[in-house]
């Protein structure tokens, strides 16, 4: 038993947040690819260069999945940072 309640509230959040975003991010790079232009299918068949082991680049759109998980990076890193400061804790 803890002393302050407020610690199990924040290990809760801390512990069911992050499963909740992983829950929806999965979630979303099932249901999404890239986002669908007008060229979006052209340029996901059209090879640009072949190279050897019949490897091929193509100029595909970017994945959605990995845009969310860039920007979540950035927004938990900045906010880390804040949070961190705001408090008064040493990292």
């Amino acid at each position: 038993m803890r002393f302050f309640t407020l610690m199990n509230i924040q290990h809760f959040v801390l512990y069911l947040f992050p499963a909740i975003v992983t829950v929806v991010l999965v979630a979303l790079a099932l249901g999404f690819t890239h986002f669908r232009g007008k060229d979006s299918q052209t340029r996901m068949d059209k090879v640009i260069h072949t190279y050897p082991s019949d490897i091929r680049e193509r100029n595909a759109p970017f994945p959605l999945f990995l845009i969310l998980v860039i920007v979540g990076t950035v927004l938990w890193a900045v906010g880390y940072i804040v949070a961190h400061g705001i408090y008064g804790v040493k990292i």
